[in-house]
């Protein structure tokens, strides 16, 4: 019983050391000159930079994809065509 209250009374010890050091985390993190806050804030910024630049890539990629799908229908189209003046130009001859 004495060495799990030992133990208890360590573990509680390290729990107060381990929410005092969060603690001064969540301070740093509130303080704009700290150098944690520093590269937090700058982490936040390049991640909406990053979510911004998805979201760009994103439409330009179903633009693209609209794109390809109009150019295919064209092509499909063109061959058809193609294979009717062939067909009249054999016939002609």
């Amino acid at each position: 019983v004495a060495s799990l209250q030992d133990e208890k009374n360590s573990l509680l010890s390290e729990n107060e050391v381990m929410n005092d050091r969060l603690e001064q985390l969540d301070d740093s993190l509130d303080d704009p000159n700290t150098v944690v806050a520093k590269k937090y804030f700058h982490a936040q910024l390049q991640l909406e930079q990053l979510q911004e630049e998805n979201f760009r890539l994103e439409a330009a990629k179903d633009d693209y994809r609209v794109h390809c799908e109009d150019l295919e229908k064209q092509l499909i189209e063109l061959q058809h065509r193609n294979n009717e003046l062939t067909s009249l130009a054999e016939e002609s001859r």
